[in-house]
C-alpha cells in the first residue's frame, strides 16, 4: 500500500507542476465561453444556472427575490412582541415571489406544525449512531431515514405524469422543512443533554418551537433563532450546499435525498463547518493569550501567527462578496442591542477591526471582510448553546428554506439533468497543439 501511495504521490506532484505552468501560460484562453484558468478553479465565476429565490451581489450582498437583509427584517412579518423576521414568510416569499402579509405567515405555520410528526424509525436510526458521531452525520441520517415518507418517491413509483412533478415534490419539500427542527433538537438533546427530549409545542412559530425544543425558552433566544433562521436561508444557487441539492434533484431524486446530498456538502469546513472552525479559533487564541478578552493588538500579532502558519483566518473571505457580509452585519446589530458586554461578541467586533487591514496588507485576498460564520456562534454561546460542533446542524435547517424552495421551482420549470462538459488536462494539451477541440 506505501508503494502504491509513494507512486500515486510522484504522479500527482508532477501532474500539479504541469497544470500550474499550463494556467501560467495559457489562463486566459477561451475553452468555448470560458477560461481555461475556470476550468481548472472550481468553476468560479461561470454563470451556469438558474436559481430564482435569491441573488448574490458583490457589493450589495445576498437579496431574497429582490428583497435585502435590512428591507426583509422592516418588512415580513414577525412573531407576537417580535422585532425579528419569521423565517416562514421568507420561506413565502422565496416560493411565491411576493411579500406575505401576517395571515398568510400564519398559514405557513399552521401547515408546517400541522406536518411535522415524525416517525419512531428515524429516532431509532440516530440512536443507532454512537454519540461520538459529529451532529452533522446524525442529521444526514435522519434525513436519509426520513426518506421513507417521500410522495415523489411513491408517486414516480406509481408511474407519476411529468406534469405532477411539482406536485409531489411541493408535498415533500413541506413535510421535510415541518420536520427537520425535531430531527435537529432530537440529536442536540441526545449528544449533549443526556438524551433529556422536549416535546413539540404546537403554539409556537417553526424557530420559536426548535428554540423551545432545544431547550431554550429565553424570548431574546427564540428571537436570535428566527433572525438566523432568516439570515442563512439562501445564498443563491451556486455555494455548494444548493448546487448540490439542485444537482442531485435534477437526476430526479427526491427532496429528501436531494437536501441530504446538499447537507453532507454544507459539511465541509470550507462551506458551512466554517461557524465551528470560527469558535475553535477564537478559544485557541483566548486559551494562547491567557485572556477571555484580548486587546486589539493582541489579535494582531494572533492573526499575523495564524497567516505565517499557512493557515486562514476563519470566518473571513467569500467567493463572491467584496464587502462585508451584510448577515454579520444583523448578527453584530442583534449582539450590540441584546448584549453589548458580552466578552466573546467584543472580541468578535474587535477581530473585525484587526483583520480585514492585515488581510489586506498581503495584497493577494479580493475580499477580506467577515462573512455570516464570523458571528453566528458568539450570539449562540452568549445563550448558553456552547456545543460549537452542532452549529452546523443549525445552518442545516434554516438552509432548507431556500433550497427546497429552489427544488421546486425546478421541478415546475421542468429544468432538465444537470450535466457540463469536462476535460482531461491530455486533451487540454492536444487543444492547446491544435490537434482536438474539446467542447462541444
Amino acid at each position: 500500500m506505501e508503494l502504491l501511495k509513494e507512486r500515486f504521490k510522484a504522479k500527482a506532484d508532477a501532474a500539479n507542476a504541469e497544470i500550474k505552468d499550463l494556467l501560467k501560460e495559457h489562463g486566459t484562453k477561451k475553452i468555448g465561453e470560458v477560461s481555461l484558468a475556470q476550468v481548472y478553479q472550481g468553476m468560479r465565476g461561470i454563470t451556469g444556472l438558474v436559481s430564482e429565490t435569491s441573488l448574490l451581489d458583490a457589493q450589495e450582498g445576498i437579496r431574497f427575490r429582490g428583497y435585502s437583509i435590512p428591507e426583509l427584517q422592516e418588512k415580513l412579518p414577525k412573531a407576537k412582541d417580535g422585532n425579528e423576521p419569521l423565517p416562514e414568510g421568507l420561506f413565502y416569499l422565496m416560493l411565491m415571489d411576493e411579500l406575505p402579509n401576517e395571515e398568510q405567515v400564519e398559514f405557513v405555520t399552521s401547515t408546517l406544525q400541522r406536518r411535522s410528526h415524525v416517525p419512531n424509525h428515524v429516532f431509532d436510526m440516530i440512536d443507532a449512531l454512537p454519540l461520538t458521531s459529529h451532529p452533522m452525520t446524525m442529521f444526514v441520517t435522519g434525513v436519509m431515514a426520513l426518506q421513507t415518507e417521500s410522495v415523489f418517491s411513491r408517486e414516480y413509483a406509481k408511474g407519476m405524469n411529468k406534469k405532477d412533478y411539482w406536485h409531489a415534490t411541493f408535498e415533500d419539500v413541506l413535510n421535510l422543512i415541518a420536520r427537520l427542527p425535531r430531527i435537529a433538537a432530537y440529536i442536540y438533546r441526545r449528544k449533549y443533554k443526556n438524551s433529556d427530549h422536549i416535546h413539540p409545542d404546537g403554539m409556537l412559530d417553526w424557530a420559536g418551537n426548535f428554540a423551545h425544543m432545544l431547550g431554550y425558552e429565553s424570548e431574546d433566544f427564540k428571537e436570535l433563532m428566527r433572525l438566523y433562521m432568516t439570515i442563512h436561508a439562501d445564498h443563491e444557487g451556486g455555494n455548494v450546499s444548493a448546487h448540490t441539492t439542485h444537482l442531485v434533484g435534477s437526476a430526479l431524486s427526491d427532496p429528501y435525498l436531494s437536501f441530504a446530498a446538499g447537507m453532507n456538502g454544507l459539511a465541509g469546513p470550507l462551506h458551512g463547518l466554517a461557524n465551528q472552525e470560527v469558535i475553535k479559533w477564537i478559544y485557541e487564541m483566548q486559551q494562547e493569550l491567557g485572556t477571555d478578552l484580548p486587546a486589539r493588538e493582541e489579535i494582531a500579532e494572533y492573526t499575523k501567527k495564524t497567516l505565517a502558519a499557512g493557515k486562514v483566518v476563519p470566518g473571513y473571505g467569500h467567493a463572491v462578496l467584496r464587502k462585508t457580509d451584510p448577515r454579520f452585519t444583523a448578527q453584530m446589530e442583534f449582539g450590540k442591542k441584546h448584549m453589548p458586554q458580552d466578552k466573546l461578541c467584543r472580541t468578535v467586533w474587535n477581530i473585525y477591526e484587526m483583520v480585514p487591514p492585515i488581510l489586506q496588507s498581503l495584497g493577494k485576498i479580493k475580499n477580506p471582510w467577515p462573512n455570516v460564520d464570523a458571528h453566528s456562534g458568539a450570539l449562540l454561546v452568549h445563550y448558553g448553546l456552547v456545543e460549537y460542533e452542532f452549529y452546523t446542524v443549525l445552518f442545516g435547517v434554516s438552509r432548507a428554506l431556500g433550497v427546497l424552495a429552489s427544488l421546486c421551482w425546478d421541478r415546475a420549470l421542468g429544468l432538465p439533468l444537470e450535466r457540463p462538459k469536462s476535460v482531461t488536462t491530455k486533451s487540454v494539451k492536444l487543444w492547446l497543439e491544435g490537434k482536438e477541440e474539446i467542447w462541444d
